[in-house]
């Protein structure tokens, strides 16, 4: 997590920060020779050429003598360690592809020449450049296509988008959320006039949710499309920018599409982003705020790197590193707009900005220390930890009041305004300099507050965060059993079912993929692992706090993309490095292929459950492996 490892290089491996001592990009074998150039087709890792030849020797000037007698003793019978990399190289290892990566003329490729297929030079080549964008987006496409089908359907309000889709609707139309009269959801489904009236009703999450519920609800109409269609559009968007935080995190086209493919067949993610409710808003601007603090790591090193280029000629410096000024990071401020975000649709978030902005100092130190700092820390805390915080911290809280603005609006004559917002009014305070309406808005909190920490009424699909993992209580979104003639039944008795559970072979797949990298994060110090590891910390672990709350399993989305980047980092690691033999990459890329169409398969054959598909309750009955998900 601290970035003494770098990503990737371009011959392929890792470099420790201190010694140089390399080891193949996720996996932990040593290669006596250089790997191979990066196939046009595109694979886990790799780069252009480097000194020596593809599969030959580095020359003997470039390898520098063993340190230790550990490494003197491996010397002895063949062993040679990668060459030295260049520090600037190790701060920002180069991406695979990309223009001003690939070159202008790419050697066709030898798979597609196999297979018959030949490609004009110029359009090979230009796909071969773009590919870090077209191969995501046609992977986001996909998603969409799953994600849009039958929107509409079940057309009916499925669990909490009683409470989403009309607040949406009461904030677009008044600022502020309302109560609504008996029989409300039955005149909007019917397709009568919506039941406004401007009542305020006491609500429990900020409005940035509901606001983009009711932006597809004011194109689209009050119906289930039209609620569902925001969440929809953000679930397709989340695909693509996973895809790309892939690619940046791993150094690999190849690896950002498998991730942005895994997360498009995620059951949970799919249920999700096919619902009006308000959990996968948080998991968007989560992992939008990953996706900024990832470029700012990149772009800050970029500049750490020309820095000691021009003035130390590359060279590692003390000094230099000391008075390092980072200077303006407008990515990290973006991430605190996207933490902010988090915040006002969730407070869920707030353990996020703690995490990230964590993450982040970490990152600085790693960079100071690979500058030369003999104490990185110290002086990180001196010149990084306060921008840090007014860019994480402080922009939040500024995006989370704003987005409040609906509710400052409204009047604060009794019953006429947003709840609450009379409440100051009058009211005698020892701190009188203090806004009244920043005062009616802590005192509404401080309720919000104490119902979100003694909420503790039983449900019937409420579950323990510890068996969220290996998805023990699924939560049933809606639920029908039709008979024989009925909503397209073909045989006695069917079922119709929304089912919020993660693709099971995903999520157990996941739960290895978890073990593998914190092992890569304690013992191999990679600081990809330990990103992946922060994120889903970020999004799981404060729930353990709140055992005692009614929880449910469809809150684990926010943490599923980073669950896919786990998985995917184990994909690479059955892949092999590109210094592999090639009987080793063939196994290892067929094992790595068979576990995502199995994956694949799985979400197929759930997928009736996903979308409420009229099935045979025999077919129902094949797919409730254990008696915990009925």
């Amino acid at each position: 997590m601290n970035g003494d490892t770098a990503a990737q290089t371009p011959t392929g491996t890792d470099h420790t920060a201190r010694g140089a001592v390399g080891v193949p990009v996720l996996t932990d074998q040593s290669s006596p020779t250089l790997p191979a150039p990066r196939d046009p087709d595109g694979d886990a890792g790799g780069g252009p050429d480097t000194p020596g030849g593809p599969g030959e020797p580095a020359p003997a000037e470039s390898i520098p003598p063993p340190r230790s007698a550990w490494l003197r003793g491996l010397a002895r019978f063949g062993y040679a360690p990668p060459p030295a990399v260049p520090l600037a190289e190790r701060l920002v290892p180069p991406m695979p592809d990309g223009p001003g990566v690939t070159p202008k003329r790419v050697p066709p490729s030898p798979l597609l020449l196999r297979l018959g297929l030949a490609l004009p030079a110029p359009l090979w080549s230009w796909l071969c450049r773009w590919a870090g964008w077209l191969g995501p987006l046609a992977v986001a496409l996909f998603a969409g296509v799953l994600r849009f089908s039958g929107l509409g359907e079940p057309n009916a309000i499925i669990f909490d988008e009683t409470y989403y889709a009309k607040d949406a609707y009461a904030l677009w139309h008044g600022g502020y959320e309302i109560s609504w009269p008996d029989g409300a959801n039955e005149q909007i489904m019917a397709g009568s006039a919506v039941p406004y009236r401007p009542n305020p009703s006491y609500v429990v999450h900020p409005p940035v949710g509901k606001w983009i519920i009711g932006a597809g609800e004011q194109l689209f109409g009050m119906n289930p499309f039209g609620w569902r269609f925001g969440v929809a559009l953000l679930g397709t968007l989340s695909v693509l920018m996973v895809a790309r935080i892939a690619r940046r995190l791993f150094r690999s086209t190849l690896l950002g599409c498998v991730a942005g493919l895994l997360l498009a067949v995620d059951g949970l993610h799919f249920v999700l982003s096919r619902s009006a409710l308000l959990d996968l808003v948080v998991m968007f601007w989560i992992l939008a705020a990953f996706g900024c603090l990832l470029l700012d790591r990149d772009h800050t090193r970029a500049r750490i790197a020309a820095r000691l280029t021009a003035h130390t000629d590359g060279a590692p410096d003390a000094r230099f590193a000391h008075r390092l000024n980072l200077g303006w990071r407008p990515y990290r401020i973006a991430a605190g707009v996207c933490v902010g975000l988090t915040c006002a649709t969730k407070w869920s978030g707030l353990y996020v900005a703690a995490a990230f902005g964590l993450l982040t100092v970490l990152w600085d130190a790693g960079a100071r220390r690979l500058a030369g700092a003999d104490r990185p820390f110290r002086w990180t805390a001196i010149r990084d930890a306060v921008p840090a915080f007014v860019s994480i911290v402080g922009v939040s809280v500024v995006v989370y009041i704003t987005s409040w603005w609906g509710w400052f609006a409204s009047s604060t004559v009794p019953n006429q305004g947003g709840y609450g917002r009379d409440w100051a009014v009058g009211r005698s305070t020892d701190y009188p300099w203090i806004p009244e309406g920043l005062r009616a808005l802590w005192h509404y909190h401080s309720t919000v507050y104490d119902f979100h920490t003694h909420l503790s009424d039983p449900h019937t699909y409420q579950s323990n965060p510890w068996s969220w993992l290996v998805l023990g209580r699924p939560v049933s979104f809606f639920y029908e059993s039709p008979k024989q003639g009925q909503a397209g039944c073909t045989v006695s008795e069917c079922a119709r079912e929304v089912l919020g559970i993660g693709t099971p072979l995903l999520w157990w797949t996941g739960v290895i993929a978890l073990v593998y990298c914190l092992w890569r994060w304690v013992a191999r110090r990679d600081w990809r692992a330990g990103a992946v590891l922060c994120g889903l910390a970020a999004g799981y672990l404060p729930w353990f706090a709140y055992q005692h709350r009614t929880i449910f399993l469809f809150y684990a989305v926010c943490f599923v993309p980073f669950l896919v980047l786990a998985v995917t980092m184990l994909v690479g690691a059955l892949i092999g490095p590109t210094g592999a033999s090639r009987d080793r990459r063939i196994i290892g890329s067929t094992a790595a292929g068979l576990v995502v169409l199995l994956i694949m398969w799985n979400f197929l054959f759930f997928h009736p459950l996903y979308t409420g598909e009229t099935i045979p309750m025999e077919d129902w009955r094949q797919r409730m492996w254990f008696t915990s998900w009925i």
